[in-house]
């Protein structure tokens, strides 16, 4: 199978970035680096070319056919187990690493593949952390990057179900990127959206569930001058800043680089 065949059965699945993808599936395969593979035409007759293929043209996420991603200046391995990390999420960490106070020790609620933690970490060689998920899998899955980009012992993990369950200790900040899909868009999401945990997808009616849970049963976990700080939709700026003024906190929200609303930051009003 040629690269160019690749790239055509991509554009015809409805990929948007098909030469991109195809290059990223055959460098996968035959082990070629994909700035490479730019202005060629190779050729491999290898099967699991035309089996990720298939997958990617049935469209299963990339990451998933391929097992990892990156995501700030790490790698992560991703499975069905954990949602995807994406590069607007880069943010909050950006904005955690950089209103950390020395020494700081902060939670990540709902943590998945453990991006967020890890990549804080790593930017944050003085911080320690706690990281947090309902699901066995996940937790394990967020161990395992948590040693390949070197921060394990550094943080330890939890499982709870944050809808109802308490997290322990007092943290400096706690850092979330719940699940915040409203019910009724679930169904219209993009194909690829069905391979991943509706778990880590599903926010409630209004897409607000977990919200207002961090900020009840986690309100007494939160150290003096600590702060919240979660990622949002793009169509919840207003519904996190009624939130945060219910329960006492004035938020401020920063937009991402497509510039929708994205990183919310909650701290007392006194």
């Amino acid at each position: 199978m040629k690269l160019s065949d690749l790239t055509r059965a991509l554009r015809a699945a409805g990929i948007d970035d098909a030469a991109g993808e195809a290059r990223l599936l055959f460098s996968y395969v035959t082990g070629t680096a994909p700035a490479l593979l730019v202005g060629c035409d190779p050729a491999s007759d290898n099967p699991a070319l035309a089996d990720a293929l298939a997958r990617r043209v049935r469209r299963e996420p990339l990451c998933y056919i391929t097992g990892e991603v990156g995501f700030c200046h790490e790698t992560y391995r991703v499975t069905p187990d954990c949602l995807i990390p994406r590069a607007d999420t880069e943010l909050i960490v950006e904005t955690a690493a950089r209103r950390l106070p020395r020494g700081a020790h902060f939670a990540d609620l709902c943590t998945g593949s453990g991006c967020i933690a890890v990549s804080t970490l790593a930017a944050r060689t003085d911080c320690t952390a706690d990281a947090y998920d309902i699901a066995e899998k996940t937790l394990a899955l967020a161990a395992e990057n948590a040693a390949r980009n070197g921060v394990a012992e550094r943080i330890h993990f939890h499982r709870r179900d944050l809808l109802t369950e308490e997290i322990d200790g007092v943290y400096d900040a706690i850092l979330s990127n719940p699940p915040y899909i409203r019910d009724d868009v679930l169904p219209t999401l993009a194909p690829e959206l069905a391979f991943e945990p509706r778990i880590a997808l599903a926010g409630g009616r209004d897409g607000m569930d977990f919200y207002r849970a961090i900020l009840t049963l986690g309100a007494g976990h939160l150290a003096p001058g600590g702060f919240f700080l979660f990622e949002i939709g793009y169509d919840q700026k207003q519904a996190i800043l009624d939130l945060a003024a219910a329960h006492g906190y004035r938020a401020e929200v920063t937009d991402d680089l497509g510039g929708n609303p994205r990183c919310a930051c909650l701290q007392t009003t006194d």
